[in-house]
């Protein structure tokens, strides 16, 4: 069983400041990362090309699915009666091994074990690469505890990708977060709002103060980016937000605390966006077992059950890794174009000088 971020409030970890109208830095490459991505491109380029490979992959993926008595092996603790209502799904549950475990929880019942539908992810150990928090849409019952958990753990990002009600007026999400409305409290936890900004791409940016009430500490910011036009069990209609996103958080040093991802069950468009951005990170690290989408995607399956749920979303997988390494690899280009331009023009000069 995990245990959360032991002590956060002993140890705390280095802020992040986010800025309301600062957009993304460009990301610069090193020689390094400018042939890693390079060749990483190529090689998912050629892949996508084999669009039955593909196919094939994810079919073996779904062959390998949890069964209904090896989730009730797995996750005990989510299934215990005291726990049960916690959870938006019945069949998305987080297992033991790696549950997110609160320590200051809501139900103090000691058969809660300081639950809540969390699971720690993580596809490599490298101090490079994000770590995340996958979890469901909150319930208006445990928005204490999510909360909670983003204290204890030092998490200073979250990424919402879904609406609160979709399309067909279903509930997917509680408003946990009801950043228009001034300050608020949830339980123990106070929350302030300190700007909120839309991009070109829909992306809302909310960055938020939390807190405990009463405490001496400084509240903890958190950058909220909600995608709310990303289909449920779908895909976006093309990469460009997703990827956003990503840039956003390439700024944000992968050791403050996990990244937390949600959607409403926190596996289909969680997992897809986990894969993205953790594939892309390991890219630029050097390591190039990233390349194996199936290998990374079964790894986070025995983390969190049914993580990228649909061919459609294992496709996207591709296309959105394709799409920001060529975005990567063509800013290097321009960048080394224009030093090349900068050193032309100069030595020109420099020439007209000398005659």
């Amino acid at each position: 069983m995990a245990t959360a971020a032991s002590s956060a409030a002993e140890n705390p970890l280095p802020s992040f400041e986010f800025l309301a109208d600062s957009p993304p830095p460009r990301f610069t490459l090193s020689p390094n990362q400018y042939k890693y991505c390079s060749q990483a491109l190529k090689f998912f380029k050629d892949k996508l090309q084999m669009p039955d490979q593909i196919k094939q992959e994810f079919a073996l993926l779904q062959g390998k699915r949890i069964t209904a008595s090896e989730m009730k092996r797995s996750c005990t603790v989510a299934l215990d009666s005291v726990n049960v209502s916690k959870n938006r799904y019945t069949d998305v549950l987080p297992f033991d091994q790696n549950r997110v475990v609160l320590n200051s929880c809501k139900d103090y019942r000691p058969s809660a074990r300081g639950y809540i539908n969390a699971s720690f992810i993580t596809a490599c150990s490298s101090e490079s690469s994000s770590r995340f928090i996958a979890t469901q849409g909150p319930l208006p019952h445990t928005y204490e505890d999510f909360w909670e958990m983003l204290l204890e753990n030092q998490c200073p990002v979250v990424v919402m990708l879904t609406r609160l009600v979709d399309y067909y007026t279903m509930d997917k999400c509680g408003d946990y977060f009801q950043a228009e409305d001034g300050p608020r409290e949830f339980g123990n936890i106070f929350i302030a709002t300190k700007w909120i900004r839309t991009t070109g791409t829909s992306l809302v940016l909310r960055l938020l103060e939390v807190n405990r009430k009463e405490s001496d500490e400084s509240p903890m910011s958190v950058l909220h980016i909600q995608y709310h036009e990303w289909p449920d069990h779908g895909v976006p209609t093309d990469t460009i937000a997703v990827r956003e996103i990503l840039k956003t958080i390439y700024q944000v040093p992968p050791n403050l605390g996990p990244v937390v991802v949600h959607c409403s069950a926190g596996i289909g468009r969680t997992g897809t966006y986990c894969t993205v951005h953790n594939t892309t990170q390991r890219i630029l690290s050097g390591d190039m077992s990233a390349l194996d989408l199936a290998n990374t995607i079964t790894t986070f399956r025995t983390e969190r059950i049914g993580m990228v749920q649909t061919l459609e979303q294992y496709f996207f997988c591709y296309s959105a890794i394709i799409d920001e390494l060529e975005d990567l690899v063509a800013d290097q280009n321009s960048e080394m174009s224009s030093k090349e331009l900068v050193v032309h023009t100069a030595v020109t000069s420099w020439e007209s000088y000398i005659q």
